[in-house]
């Protein structure tokens, strides 16, 4: 009297969660290999880094302008 109810979401579930796990080492791996890269370069990085701040002001304002992220006046809780 062995009755099987799945609907099939668990391997839904599984292939979901084997996929973001898969996507969180490929990252990590990313990183990793980032430090060593840095770490192996940074007398060549180090001399960019004004230049760099500079460029991230404008790719900031680029991507995501004055105000993307709702409102922040302080009259608005007065309505």
């Amino acid at each position: 009297m062995n009755h099987d109810h799945s609907t099939g979401q668990s391997d839904k579930a599984s292939a979901s969660m084997g996929r973001k796990r898969l996507i969180g080492a490929v990252v990590m791996l990313a990183f990793i290999g980032m430090f060593f890269l840095l770490k192996e370069h940074w007398s060549h990085v180090a001399g960019y880094w004004p230049y760099l701040l500079l460029l991230a002001c404008p790719l900031m304002h680029l991507f995501h302008g004055h105000g993307g992220h709702g409102s922040h006046n302080v009259d608005s809780s007065k309505k």
